[in-house]
């Protein structure tokens, strides 16, 4: 129980903070002092593509129609890699059956919390939707693509398999909507 309230707490902090430092705001200044990092820069989704049993039992393409995202550098590592980022904004992706042509819209609007580790491994903290892709048998939910809704953290490997733990919240499985 504990550990769900540490949870909450970040993922409270995640969202007062995109909100105080909003676009046009003061950049965020490094730990030590000193200048900001640039401030809010945007941070585009690419598309992709999927083949069949990927994520869902048909091949899919993802590709934004609104991608409004920015993201805020909070703290780098001494060789100027980001050991903390913030992404928030508005991201709106289409999902396409490649097979029979069904669309549908996923609402990836979240904000997130980012914490790059140096083995390769990050943590996200989550308040809101988010879409996330998962592998048969590489992590805390079944393959498929799936919207993330509430407040949560996603814990990624360096090989990118993902545990999700929920503080509150739902998911859905988007593959199911373009079947």
């Amino acid at each position: 129980m504990r550990w769900k309230s540490s949870i909450g707490t970040v993922l409270a902090a995640v969202l007062v903070a995109a909100v105080v430092a909003a676009p046009g705001a003061a950049s965020a200044a490094p730990a030590g002092g000193g200048g900001g990092y640039g401030g809010w820069v945007p941070a585009p989704q690419e598309d992709f593509e999927t083949p069949a049993g990927a994520r869902c039992d048909f091949a899919v393409r993802v590709q934004p129609v609104v991608d409004e995202v920015r993201k805020l550098v909070l703290a780098v590592y001494p060789d100027g890699s980001p050991r903390r980022e913030l992404y928030t904004g508005a991201l709106i992706n289409e999902v396409t059956n490649l097979e029979t042509g069904a669309t549908s819209t996923a609402d990836a609007s979240g904000t997130s919390l980012v914490e790059y580790a140096t083995d390769g491994s990050m943590t996200w903290y989550v308040t809101g939707p988010v879409l996330l892709g998962f592998r048969e048998n590489a992590g805390s939910l079944p393959r498929g693509l799936w919207i993330v809704d509430g407040q949560f953290m996603v814990e990624f490997t360096p090989t990118f398999d993902k545990t999700i733990t929920m503080l509150h919240g739902t998911t859905h499985n988007v593959c199911t909507d373009v079947s």
